[in-house]
């Protein structure tokens, strides 16, 4: 009895949603940051996906004094690597907004506490 062989092409496709993507670039941000500013929410992201390429925008707030570019830059590592690794996907971009700084005094005034 002959058994035919088929080809990886032949037996199907793997579909990875954009938002399960965006939620590894997400969590792959966080791991990025050496801290979450206290009163800082989470990063998050955002990602359109193309056959096996993935265009990521992640959004986050940073500690202010800080050194920004090096922490947006190794958000951008981080994100490539870990969506390339997890969801096997190329990631030619990753756009970071930096939507907040938040610094010891921003800290204080969230305490509900006035400077003078």
């Amino acid at each position: 009895m002959a058994v035919d062989r088929v080809g990886p092409a032949g037996r199907g496709a793997t579909t990875i949603a954009d938002r399960v993507v965006a939620k590894i670039a997400a969590r792959a941000a966080r791991e990025a940051l050496d801290v979450v500013p206290p009163g800082g929410s989470a990063p998050h992201a955002s990602v359109v996906v193309l056959r096996d390429t993935a265009r990521v925008s992640v959004s986050l707030e940073l500690g202010y004094p800080a050194d920004l570019g090096r922490q947006c830059g190794a958000v951008r590592s981080q994100v490539m690597r870990r969506v390339r690794e997890l969801a096997g996907m190329e990631v030619p971009e990753v756009a970071v907004h930096v939507e907040r700084l938040h610094s010891p005094r921003t800290a204080r005034e969230s305490d509900g506490r006035r400077l003078r």
